[in-house]
């Protein structure tokens, strides 16, 4: 008996290690399981890989491949924000000298940089030499030919050879597709493979707050990336037995706030001339629908030519910004809307230097302007999850496309964010409620709402069938207007 006890304390507690192991696990890799694999297939290539790894800043790519590789790298170099070349090359050759080059020179440029780094990792036994440069785009100095030097150590040495991993990484979207991905020139098809690390879903959040003991509704969930997005930096903020609110206040409001000063430093490190991107992003806050192009031209300082197209690719690859044609083909002008979280939650309560106090996301809790936003951002919370809408709609199978639509009749106003437009001949035309209790669908909504569909058709002429589809937190209260709605799609289905 006592044997028998003893194996089965031995086996509880291999349960109890593999249950921590599994949050473990979870706390830090939530929604990278594919990413993971792809980095273990690299690693195990039998030719040298050139892998570039992009997405919004914050989002984890660096914490990524730190984890991964538990810092096991033959070399490691992260890039200095606003530095001169002679600065980042010093920052190069002391990393040189923590890979274990001690005799390592302050390299002359960085084709000498390149250089000292093939001897390096020539010098090492690892079947495959994992080299992680981070902060790619902070490296590339003005007149510093950092590219030209990149291009030579991977095209005359590194691509000869098949025991090479470099990994790249830049929070500059827009610089790593335009200056790597998409190169015309030495680098051009040369990246081997690339990786783009999206924000967590809704469902992702979910299981990150899990794993670190934090037991939030769904209802809690929703608002909270109303504010940070998918970002996993901003969900490693919140403190336990804090409640929502208590936590925006803290990170937000409170005079040593860590997110006080985090939508500058966020533009900055990023852009060069954060101020012009700025104003086109103050702008389209402003109108929440989402501006033309020349639209936004009549309300910034930038004239119609490339310097505003750079900006508005540079926000959309950064994915800050969407762009969207209406569904109409007639109205041929693209759309620009503002879609970062965090950036639109910076718009509306924090932007204006008017003192708050350390409670003020606690008082403004179901204030007209609380209930104006979440509306909003709700919208923006279920464009991110089209693909569970259309798998609660029950249509993941079928070809889609999703767009918005607008009247030509300016005086009529009608809009639709979200159409989901079928190969079944059926269009979703998609209204998003956020409300703490089941929204009521009265005599005057329901008399707009036939209204919109009615101008929908005449303007559009389709010949599929429209189904008004509702998404909204605790669904449409039953009465004598309900039964217009054709699907109904709960907030907990955003969370699949």
């Amino acid at each position: 008996m006592a044997v028998f006890n003893l194996i089965l304390r031995h086996i509880s507690i291999i349960f109890i290690f593999v249950a921590n192991l599994r949050h473990i696990i979870m706390a830090v890799f939530i929604g990278r399981i594919h990413e993971q694999a792809e980095l273990n297939r690299f690693e195990k290539s039998e030719a040298s890989e050139f892998v570039a790894i992009y997405g919004r800043r914050r989002v984890g790519k660096t914490f990524l491949v730190r984890e991964h590789f538990a810092n096991r790298f033959d070399f490691y170099l992260t890039g200095l924000s606003n530095s001169n070349t002679r600065m980042q090359l010093i920052n190069f050759q002391l990393a040189l000298k923590q890979a274990g080059n001690d005799d390592a020179p302050v390299p002359e440029n960085w084709l000498y940089a390149f250089n000292e780094l093939e001897s390096l990792l020539e010098r090492s036994g690892q079947p495959k030499k994992v080299v992680f440069l981070d902060e790619l785009p902070w490296m590339d100095t003005p007149k510093s030919d950092f590219i030209s030097a990149l291009e030579n150590f991977w095209n005359s040495w590194a691509s000869a050879r098949k025991d090479i991993l470099l990994i790249v990484c830049g929070s500059s979207t827009s610089w790593m597709m335009n200056k790597l991905i998409n190169s015309k020139g030495g680098l051009h098809n040369r990246i081997t493979q690339r990786i783009k690390i999206l924000p967590f879903t809704l469902s992702e959040c979910k299981d990150y707050l899990q794993s670190s003991n934090m037991q939030w509704d769904e209802y809690l969930i929703t608002e909270a990336y109303m504010v940070f997005g998918g970002i996993p930096y901003y969900w490693s903020l919140l403190k336990k037995g804090k409640s929502l609110a208590q936590n925006i206040d803290d990170l937000f409001f409170n005079e040593n706030g860590l997110l006080q000063n985090e939508f500058r430093n966020l533009y900055t490190a990023l852009f060069r001339h954060a101020e012009k991107y700025i104003q086109i992003v103050e702008i389209l806050a402003s109108k929440r629908k989402g501006l033309t192009r020349n639209e936004i031209i009549k309300h910034s300082a930038e004239k119609s030519g490339g310097g505003l197209s750079k900006i508005l690719d540079d926000l959309e690859s950064c994915g800050f910004v969407r762009s969207y044609q209406f569904l109409d083909k007639k109205q041929r002008d693209r759309i620009y809307q503002l879609t970062d979280f965090f950036t639109l939650f910076y718009f509306n309560f924090i932007q204006n230097d008017n003192p708050k106090s350390d409670n003020y996301w606690s008082s403004m809790i179901d204030s007209p302007v609380h209930r104006a936003w979440t509306g909003y951002a709700f919208e923006r919370v279920c464009m991110e999850h089209i693909a569970q809408i259309k798998q609660s709609l029950g249509i993941s199978g079928v070809h889609t496309r999703h767009a918005s639509w607008r009247s030509r009749n300016s005086e009529n106003g009608a809009q639709v964010d979200l159409i989901i437009d079928r190969n079944d001949s059926v269009i979703n035309l998609c209204e998003m409620k956020y409300s703490i209790n089941p929204f009521v669908i009265d005599k005057s909504y329901a008399e707009n709402l036939r209204n919109k569909i009615g101008t929908f058709k005449q303007e559009t002429k389709t010949r599929k069938s429209v189904f008004l589809t509702f998404i909204s937190t605790f669904g449409v209260k039953q009465n004598e207007y309900s039964g217009m709605v054709q699907n109904e799609i709960l907030m907990q289905e955003l969370f699949r």
